[in-house]
């Protein structure tokens, strides 16, 4: 029975790809890249719930519902703006020249706003496939902003600034990478997006936290005058940790599918690269933060696995297994040393690390590509007879995207302040979000004894 079953699944495949290999030149490799870029493409919009668990678990149980809500809104705003005009800003041309051919933009497209082509054929397909994978992307780098100005953000500044970041902020600076623009005509090579995504992401969390200020209570001044950093321990850490693995789980369609093509043979490597830097990110901030707070710490460790992740989304398809061990394991190392120098030393209040997992491991990412990268005609880095080229135009990428991002972030931030008003009053915060912005509970009859 289950011989004749098998028989039956491989015919009905075989007639289904037969179908659309005679569909107006639709090939089996076709069908192979829609079906593995639409899986890809699910599993990074599974990480929005990773993204959201992992910010819920790490700050207080008073924000749950605020914390989700823009999570949700990340997502849904983003969507629609990006489809407006972001891939237009990302992967639209600037018009055409005597010849009839497109002219494509240097800094910024200008075309294929509004875009949906319904004539049903090849060209549809592919646009609708290529446009849904890339909104998943604009939705991750919106959505990292979230966790650094958690707990004291109005929900509608919060709308704004996120729409604004989806439909200009990251789309511009990702079409001179990904668009066809200056920078990858020079050679830059970000595979996945360590700067495309998530150092815009990260440079956006650092000024917008730097902007909205510090929580209430996080920096006092003691009676000798010197400054007392008070901790504000998350209030669930087994739900940072879900959230953690569903990111990890979703990175998998991030790197994985980033090959864009179902039949590449690279997606076994880059998902392996992906594998061991995470895990040598995680080892790296546990031994780490071991050592410099005398315990084993969870967030840490939770986030030294977001860092080999964030550090290896750059240089995954050109690096070998070795090199991602050693990549993801100094991104796990300098998170926690991140962590510790925002908090500490520039004073800006960022509950879950966002700027130093996203920004930080970001860069670290990018460079690593012109140091480790192994792949003769896209990256060659200087440990393997490339000379310092590359490790130049990644330089120039990181600053350049770098300077784009906090400026473009921190005008934006300002100018909603004082429009809207950015931060909730004293009495909200310590009331907590979820009942002064939304009149509801996360933990409906569950009493937390805080008097933060």
């Amino acid at each position: 029975m289950r011989k004749k079953m098998f028989i039956l699944v491989a015919l009905f495949l075989c007639v289904g790809f037969s179908l659309f290999a005679d569909d107006g030149g639709w090939s089996i490799e076709n069908s192979l890249d829609m079906v593995w870029l639409f899986l890809g493409a699910s599993l990074v919009f599974i990480m929005q719930a990773g993204f959201a668990l992992v910010e819920l678990g790490l700050t207080r149980a008073k924000n749950g519902v605020n914390i989700v809500m823009k999570n949700l809104m990340d997502f849904c705003c983003g969507a629609v703006v990006y489809w407006i005009i972001g891939w237009g800003f990302m992967y639209g041309n600037v018009g055409l020249d005597a010849a009839g051919e497109v002219i494509a933009g240097k800094i910024i497209g200008l075309s294929d706003f509004f875009k949906g082509p319904m004539d049903g054929g090849a060209e549809s397909a592919t646009f609708y496939r290529d446009w849904f994978f890339q909104v998943v992307f604009a939705a991750t780098a919106a959505t990292i902003v979230s966790g650094a100005m958690a707990e004291r953000t109005q929900f509608k500044s919060y709308l704004v600034y996120t729409c604004f970041i989806s439909a200009i902020i990251y789309p511009i600076s990702g079409h001179w990478i990904w668009g066809g623009g200056w920078l990858a005509d020079l050679g830059f090579h970000d595979f996945a997006g360590s700067t495309v995504v998530h150092s815009v992401g990260g440079w956006a969390a650092l000024m917008g936290a730097l902007v909205l200020g510090p929580r209430h209570g996080k920096y006092t001044k003691s009676p000798n005058g010197s400054i007392v950093i008070k901790a504000f321990p998350g209030h669930s850490i087994p739900l940072a940790m879900l959230g953690v693995f569903l990111l990890w789980f979703g990175w998998y369609g991030f790197n994985g599918a980033s090959t864009l093509s179902g039949s590449s043979p690279d997606i076994a490597r880059v998902c392996v690269t992906t594998t061991l830097a995470a895990s040598t990110g995680t080892i790296g901030a546990l031994f780490t933060s071991w050592i410099w707070f005398k315990k084993p710490d969870a967030s840490m460790s939770m986030n030294g696995a977001l860092a080999g992740l964030v550090a290896i989304t750059a240089p995954c398809g050109v690096v070998s297994p070795g090199a991602a061990v050693i990549i993801g394991l100094i991104g796990g190392i300098l998170v926690v040393l991140s962590v510790e120098f925002i908090d500490k030393v520039l004073k800006i209040d960022d509950p879950v690390g966002a700027s130093s997992v996203h920004l930080v491991c970001g860069i670290w990412g990018t460079f690593a590509v012109g140091i480790w990268g192994n792949v003769e005609g896209v990256a060659v880095g200087f440990l393997h007879g490339g000379g310092f080229a590359q490790f130049g135009v990644q330089f120039l990428g990181v600053l350049s995207v770098g300077a784009w991002a906090a400026l473009t972030s921190l005008v934006l931030f300002i100018i909603i302040k004082a429009v809207l008003g950015l931060r909730v009053t004293h009495k909200d915060e310590m009331m907590g979000l979820d009942q002064s912005e939304h009149q509801t509970e996360a933990y409906s009859g569950v009493q937390f004894f805080s008097n933060t």
